[in-house]
């Protein structure tokens, strides 16, 4: 789905609400719902995990964090590696990614003077010729200090033209939901009165300088049984959120409801999202005070581009006695299409091993993010008279490019490119379709004599699965090399290749080879890669990861004793069904945040809006395959698993920190050694801070060292 509306229906994936943090409470529940969870608790000896905050789970994790840094942290490779990566992520030589609002361009930065974050912002001018004079807007430390609660910076929307109000979005310790107050640029004060809105997994969107669009917790009945808001309002500046004017309304059952805006050259167009599922969204516009449906099928993603209504189509479409393929993007007039007009021109047409990863606007231009066999291509479309022209922004090979900033205003965009061993680079299209490089990130890690593969693996049914492989010119293929292999396999996501400071100082830079794979259940090859792992296929992804596993062991590049495995959320899930099903494979398995009981994922905070990607496990049928692979279920007594690393965070209100904290618990149980950490803040991340962020990563590959190096090999 192309970015423009990925990022609406990906918000409210995002998206849940901390009152779902724990199980209800038992005075609340029908007595039949009692003996459900008795049952449960009967079924499930670490259920009372899942009770977040409460004194005995924050016992249980404060022993295991202390067993683990006493163990780790006290590795005579720790406090080096800890250090190292902190001085990576506090490094002022970072690049300053741009938002460009009007005449000037904002920022958001932390560094070991501002671990919490400042927003700040500069001339456009100053950015551009590599000399800005930064003006701070809001610290975030200060805020902290001042309201006496750890905020993280959430994002900001502000409104155009003039860009001084803003919707600021703060969340305490990282987590999704977050509480919204308008900030006014100029004055570097918060708004008296202005639009504010209480802590909750919400959105809200400007529409003019006196109304916005905005999806919350009303109260009772107001959210889906995913935890995301059903229903989206108008709310005029002035009048109280209760006389907010109803838009929409979902259904319980559905995912939630999305709101934003999109600026298209000097208006604003209101939009606001349903979404029935995970990949079905229905797309509305606001005219008026009234919403116009876009009379679309509800997987695909449209982007709005001056006059014209530009269409990704995910699954075949017939319309207007034609038919559209899977993977292409379409458009038409959109005046034409709402008055009833559906004769579109198909515009880019990828073949099966490429797909449309990203479209965004600016004035006159659509950019396209193209992945051609899982290789970056930049693309610059534009609509003149009746006909569509292509021209190709030349980037390197192997590496990844993205947009990073754009107007509506002018065609003059930011997009960065990244290799493996390639620092970030961020350029300027200008308007003259000129480029210039505005910053390059100096190598943060000593990547001499590195050099980059692409492989294929072959399936169990016998499709191709393509690798990364990043390791020294001069590796001895003699098994011996210690291998870390990432993974995710899931939500149409593509893994790419980026510069990733952190593992090339405590990975690459040591000796060790990396891995990524492109398996079954992301978007590298587009929507039918994905749908080929979907639900009862699930295990597909699997075989995948395993036959990548496998390949390396072929071509000798490593062993079983020197193979490690890392992932989060539904990486960190694919983690787990590694350890449990080819236990054998692995010296060492990293799982971070991650989905782990898929027998109970779908009633844990916004666990219910993954049931397109999983399945439902309160349906017989559809339990009989996730139980399958449902790792916390699969755990088994006289097995060898390779001791794991098993991380997540106290404030992950998205992925319950119950999967991680219950599966360390059964393994414990079946005397299985396991190394355990929860940060206390993060969200679904490793930490706000620097600090906190340097610490975990640090123990996750002093663990990977520990588990899979030699003698010859340590760092």
């Amino acid at each position: 789905m192309p970015r423009s509306v990925r990022r609406l229906t990906l918000a409210l994936a995002a998206l849940a609400v901390a009152t779902l943090a724990a199980p209800p409470a038992r005075a609340q529940q029908q007595p039949a719902a009692a003996r459900k969870a008795a049952a449960a608790d009967q079924a499930d000896p670490f259920i009372w995990l899942e009770d977040v905050e409460a004194a005995r789970s924050m016992a249980w994790v404060k022993s295991h964090n202390e067993a683990t840094m006493s163990s780790l942290g006290a590795d005579a490779r720790y406090t080096a590696l800890r250090d190292r990566i902190r001085s990576i992520l506090d490094s002022k030589e970072r690049i300053a990614y741009p938002q460009m609002r009007g005449a000037d361009v904002y920022n958001f930065w932390k560094d070991a003077g501002h671990p919490r974050g400042i927003w700040r912002r500069a001339t456009y001018d100053s950015y551009v010729a590599g000399s800005p004079a930064w003006r701070t807007v809001l610290d975030i430390d200060s805020l902290s200090a001042a309201d006496k609660q750890q905020w993280a910076w959430g994002g900001s929307s502000c409104l155009p033209p003039a860009w001084r109000r803003c919707l600021v979005r703060l969340s305490r310790g990282g987590a999704d939901a977050v509480q919204v107050r308008e900030f006014d640029t100029e004055t570097g004060r918060f708004v008296e009165g202005g639009f504010a809105l209480p802590e909750a997994k919400q959105d809200v969107e400007w529409v003019s300088e006196n109304a916005v669009l905005v999806d919350t917790d009303f109260g009772a009945g107001s959210l889906t049984t995913s935890g995301y808001p059903r229903i989206a309002k108008l709310w005029r500046r002035g009048t109280p959120l209760s006389a907010a004017k109803t838009l929409i309304e979902g259904q319980t059952t559905d995912v939630g409801v999305g709101v934003g805006s999109i600026e298209n050259g000097d208006s604003l167009i209101g939009v606001v999202s349903r979404s029935p599922s995970f990949f079905e969204t229905a797309v509305y516009i606001l005219r008026g005070d009234s919403l116009v449906k876009l009379d679309l099928p509800l997987d695909t993603g449209p982007t709005i581009l001056g006059d014209q209504l530009v269409v990704y189509v995910r699954t075949p479409w017939t319309v207007g006695g034609k038919t559209y393929p899977t993977g292409s993007l379409i458009a038409t007039s959109l005046n034409g299409f709402l008055a009833g007009q559906r004769d579109f021109t198909i515009i880019l047409a990828p073949t099966d091993r490429q797909t449309v990863d990203g479209t965004t606007p600016t004035r006159d231009y659509l950019l396209v993010e193209l992945l051609d066999n899982v290789r970056a291509r930049l693309l610059r479309l534009r609509h003149e008279g009746s006909t569509w022209h292509t021209d190709t922004i030349p980037v390197p090979d192997y590496g990844n490019a993205s947009v990073v900033a754009t107007s509506a205003r002018s065609n003059r965009f930011f997009f960065t490119y990244a290799g493996f061993t390639q620092p970030n680079t961020l350029y300027l299209a200008d308007e003259d379709g000129s480029l210039k490089e505005i910053k390059r990130l100096p190598a943060l890690f000593d990547a001499t004599g590195l050099v980059t593969e692409q492989h294929e693996a072959t399936s169990k049914d016998g499709t191709r699965v393509p690798y990364f492989v990043v390791h020294r010119a001069t590796v001895a293929l003699d098994g011996n090399n210690p291998t870390l292999l990432y993974g995710y396999g899931g939500f149409e996501i593509s893994l790419t290749p980026s510069y990733s400071s952190v593992t090339g100082a405590a990975w690459l830079e040591q000796g060790g080879v990396y891995v990524l794979a492109n398996i079954r259940g992301g978007g590298e090859f587009g929507p039918a890669w994905h749908r080929a792992a979907l639900k009862e296929n699930r295990q597909r992804a699997y075989d995948d990861f395993i036959a990548v596993a496998e390949d390396l062991v072929a071509k000798k590049i490593t062993t079983p004793q020197h193979l490690g495995i890392m992932g989060g959320s539904n990486g960190g899930l694919l983690m787990g069904v590694m350890l449990t099903e080819r236990p054998d494979l692995w010296g060492a398995v990293a799982i971070l945040n991650p989905l782990l009981d898929m027998k109970r994922f779908n009633h844990l905070l916004a666990g219910a809006s993954w049931m397109g990607e999983y399945g439902d496990p309160d349906i017989p049928e559809q339990w009989a395959y996730i139980s399958k692979y449902s790792a916390y279920q699969n755990l088994k007594s006289g097995v060898k698993y390779p001791r794991p690393f098993i991380a997540t965070t106290t404030r992950d209100d998205r992925v319950h920190p119950g999967h991680a904290r219950k599966f360390a618990a059964r393994m414990e149980g079946l005397g299985d050694p396991i190394y355990f950490f929860e940060n206390t803040e993060g969200g679904h991340g490793s930490g706000v801070t620097s600090e906190q962020q340097a610490r975990e990563q640090a123990l996750v590959y002093v663990y990977l060292w520990k588990q899979l190096g030699s003698s010859a090999t340590h760092p």
